[in-house]
């Protein structure tokens, strides 16, 4: 069985490769978005200016696309597969759909930790001191955040009806999340049913568990959002072997 994952997660990541907007998406944007917007802002942040405003961090925005990034291509592969009658016959083999996915979900977070090597070169090269934070603890806080989000991946690719809708809808569902997560204004100022729908994403917890780690708080100041993080993907696992189609 092990063989086999490491002949699919192969198979898997040459598949990535090829696909220009995964690779895009998932590596090149979350750089460029970095860079523009870090130059822009002089350091790679934007403090606050008032008590009622939530500083800007663009390392974690690019951080966080880095995870979207993922999850979108994710969602496309999977879908292509399972128009493809791909799915079928995977599932026909010796292999087991826990193995199938495991593949999918270990190219993602393998890809994940290059996406933040390449923002921490880029920062290097051209806004020194803007990834100043460390770094293993803010990759594991990465990780922790993209499996979770990955886990709503499989949810979406479970009820997209056609390969063609994949992308259009995975980013329908995550990129509000996003504005949504407290990267850019504190929660408080969203109405209340607002924030408790906030509250139950998994954006929201990855901002605040990368901002801690950031401002050197560490896990243990965080470990409700840690919670939160491994309940959402917990949630989501259950529900996609509850929905997820193979055909």
């Amino acid at each position: 069985m092990l063989n086999g994952f490491w002949k699919l997660t192969w198979v898997e990541t040459k598949v990535f490769m090829r696909e220009p907007l995964g690779v895009v998406g998932s590596l090149a944007m979350p750089v460029i978005i970095f860079i523009v917007l870090g130059r822009s802002l002089g350091s790679g942040r934007l403090d606050a200016t008032s008590a009622d405003q939530a500083s800007f961090n663009v390392p974690i925005l690019a951080a966080l696309f880095i995870a979207v990034g993922a999850v979108l291509s994710l969602v496309a592969i999977i879908s292509i597969y399972r128009e493809g009658g791909i799915l079928k016959r995977l599932r026909a083999t010796p292999l087991s759909p826990v193995t199938i996915l495991s593949a999918h979900v270990f190219v993602k977070l393998v890809f994940t930790v290059v996406g933040l090597g390449l923002l921490v070169l880029a920062g290097r090269q051209f806004l020194p001191g803007a990834m100043d934070v460390h770094l293993p603890s803010f990759t594991a806080a990465l990780l922790l955040s993209t499996l979770s989000i990955l886990s709503i991946g499989f949810v979406i690719a479970s009820i997209v009806p056609t390969a063609r809708f994949a992308q259009p809808i995975g980013a329908a569902f995550l990129y509000p999340m996003i504005a949504v997560s407290g990267l850019f204004f504190p929660l408080e100022r969203l109405p209340h049913a607002l924030q408790i729908v906030a509250y139950g994403l998994p954006t929201t917890h990855a901002v605040a568990l990368m901002q801690g780690i950031w401002d050197g708080s560490g896990w243990g100041a965080h470990w409700v959002n840690v919670v939160a993080l491994i309940l959402v993907f917990g949630v989501c696992v259950g529900l996609s072997t509850k929905i997820f189609r193979w055909e």
